[in-house]
C-alpha cells in the first residue's frame, strides 16, 4: 500500500513535467526516440533527486527552503515561458529557436518543475519516512509521463501552426509557475 501512495505522489508531481514535455514535443521538428529519452531522463532524474535533497535539507533546516521554493519555480518557468513567447513572434531569420533539447534549457526546466518534489522530500523527512524508494518511484513515474508527453506533443503539435503552439507552450510554462506560486502563497 505504501508503494501505491508513492506512485500517486509521483503522478501528482509529474504533471508539471508532463505539461512541459508536451510543450517540448510540440517544438521538436524531427522527433527521434533519443529526444524523448533525453527529456524523460532529465525530468525523471531531477524529480528523483529533489526529494532526496529535500529530505536531507529537511533533516537539517526544516522550514527555511519551503519559504522560497515557489518563487524559484515561478521565476524559472516564467523566464523560459516568456522567452518562448517572445521568440515565437520573431521573424524566422532573427528567430533563435527554442530548443527543448538544449542542455541548459532542459536543466532549467527540470529543476523548475521538480521544486515541488523538494518540498515533498522535506515533508517526508518531517514524517521520519525513508527516502530512497519514494525518490525512485517518483523519478520513474516522471520519466514515463515525460517520455509519453514528448511524443504526445510531437504527434499533435505538428498538425497545427507551430508558432501558435509555441506561444501556447510558453503560456503553459508561465501558468504552471503561477500555479506553483499561488498554491504556496495562498493555499499553503
Amino acid at each position: 500500500m505504501e508503494i501505491l501512495k508513492f506512485i500517486l505522489i509521483g503522478l501528482g508531481l509529474a504533471m508539471d513535467a508532463f505539461a512541459v514535455s508536451v510543450s517540448s514535443g510540440i517544438t521538436i521538428h524531427k522527433m527521434h526516440l533519443r529526444h524523448a529519452l533525453r527529456i524523460g531522463l532529465f525530468f525523471g532524474f531531477f524529480q528523483a533527486l529533489m526529494p532526496y535533497i529535500g529530505w536531507h535539507i529537511g533533516s537539517i533546516a526544516r522550514g527555511r527552503i519551503v519559504e522560497y521554493d515557489h518563487w524559484i519555480a515561478f521565476v524559472l518557468l516564467g523566464f523560459i515561458g516568456a522567452k518562448m513567447i517572445y521568440e515565437a513572434y520573431q521573424d524566422d531569420e532573427k528567430r533563435e529557436d527554442y530548443d527543448p533539447l538544449n542542455i541548459y534549457i532542459l536543466f532549467t526546466l527540470a529543476v523548475a518543475t521538480s521544486i515541488d518534489a523538494l518540498a515533498v522530500g522535506v515533508t517526508l523527512s518531517l514524517l521520519n519516512s525513508a527516502i530512497i524508494i519514494p525518490s525512485l518511484i517518483i523519478g520513474i513515474t516522471t520519466f514515463i509521463t515525460s517520455f509519453a508527453g514528448t511524443y504526445i506533443g510531437d504527434h499533435f503539435g505538428h498538425k497545427f501552426n507551430e508558432k501558435k503552439l509555441e506561444i501556447v507552450g510558453g503560456i503553459i510554462l508561465i501558468l504552471i509557475g503561477t500555479k506553483i506560486l499561488l498554491e504556496h502563497t495562498f493555499f499553503a
